[in-house]
């Protein structure tokens, strides 16, 4: 065999075998590309499955919130100012009648009475203090609205505060919008204690929640008709009418001297005690001149002494006398009458 013929077979046999690598290597699959793809797909539902939540049904939600409600004590619940009308703590009030002077005894129809004075001023404190000291008047003390409202938090049991418009810390109107806010001070009176009484100042101090106002410098009669009207105890109005010695005016107009006072009250007692007797006699036989100079007289000498309701009762029944029916003086005479009978024994009972 030539060595040419050899060269031959082998290059067949070298195609051939490269034509059988290839075609195998052609033929054979590729790895599968969905696999990640399949993992991926396991995946994302694992996620989404922890994600998902039932939405809870609006009736349940409602039923949650009223179970809620039900177990949060009353004091908790705080709804904010601005959702609370003034009929939410409008506290009772009674009408208040004319009253004669007002005295620091009068006040004693109170007693038990516990009132909270937020009052940041240690002069007005102590004026408030001595004008309801031995009234039985429980009267509480505060520096500041903050201090007030601490005291709240422990102690309800008022009848009013007393709250000063303007204090350091916590003013009284910020104080006042707070309490007005909970509905467990409903029961307690909140009473301005300010010397602006101009119509925005009065407005500002009601807006914030103030149903009353008393002004600087406190008088004794405001204050005890403030007393009068939320109270729940009886007051006697009998007495309070009935007091017609104004004693402080009295020793005021004798320069000060109580000893000369007293000796002015024994002397008119013994000239005048008489007086309504010898008056309706003088009227009985119409001797309208004589009555008229003795109640003249009367007008001068109770000016005096301190009796101006008395005074002017005797004015009253002077003018009278002009008038040709009998029957209206003799109805201001038995005032006058009722009067001077009072007024001695509030006399009597003064130099005892």
């Amino acid at each position: 065999m030539s060595s040419e013929f050899l060269l031959v077979i082998i290059a067949v046999v070298a195609v051939t075998i490269f034509v059988a690598v290839f075609y195998i290597f052609a033929k054979k699959p590729s790895a599968p590309q969905t696999e990640p793809a399949a993992s991926s797909k396991k995946e994302i539902p694992e996620i989404k499955e922890e994600a998902k939540t039932e939405p809870v049904p609006e009736i349940v939600l409602q039923e949650k919130e009223k179970e809620i409600e039900a177990v949060t004590p009353i004091a908790d619940q705080k709804p904010p100012v601005a959702n609370r009308r003034k009929s939410d703590y409008t506290i009772p009030k009674r009408a208040v009648p004319e009253f004669g002077k007002i005295t620091k005894q009068n006040f004693s129809e109170f007693a038990g009475e516990r009132i909270l004075v937020a009052e940041d001023n240690p002069i007005n404190q102590k004026v408030l203090v001595g004008l309801l000291a031995g009234s039985g008047i429980d009267v509480v003390l505060a520096n500041d609205g903050q201090e007030a409202l601490d005291i709240l938090e422990k102690d309800t049991r008022f009848l009013m505060i007393l709250m000063d418009a303007h204090m350091p810390r916590v003013d009284g109107f910020e104080a006042t919008r707070i309490i007005r806010a909970n509905p467990q001070y409903d029961h307690i009176l909140v009473v301005a204690l300010s010397g602006d009484v101009g119509a925005d100042d009065i407005q500002k101090m009601k807006s914030a929640g103030m149903s009353e106002q008393l002004e600087k410098p406190l008088r004794m009669e405001s204050l005890y008709k403030i007393f009068y009207a939320y109270s729940t105890k009886e007051a006697d109005q009998e007495a309070v009418a009935a007091t017609l010695l104004d004693a402080e005016e009295g020793i005021e107009t004798c320069g000060g001297d109580e000893s000369f006072y007293r000796e002015i009250l024994s002397e008119f007692m013994r000239d005048y005690a008489d007086s309504a007797q010898r008056l309706g006699e003088l009227l009985r036989f119409h001797d309208r001149e004589a009555a008229r100079a003795l109640l003249l007289d009367i007008i001068g000498v109770t000016a005096n002494i301190g009796a101006r309701t008395l005074g002017e009762s005797a004015s009253e029944l002077k003018l009278a006398l002009g008038d040709t029916d009998e029957k209206s003086y003799f109805t201001l005479y038995d005032r006058y009458k009722v009067q001077m009978e009072r007024l001695m024994q509030e006399i009597r009972e003064y130099l005892a």
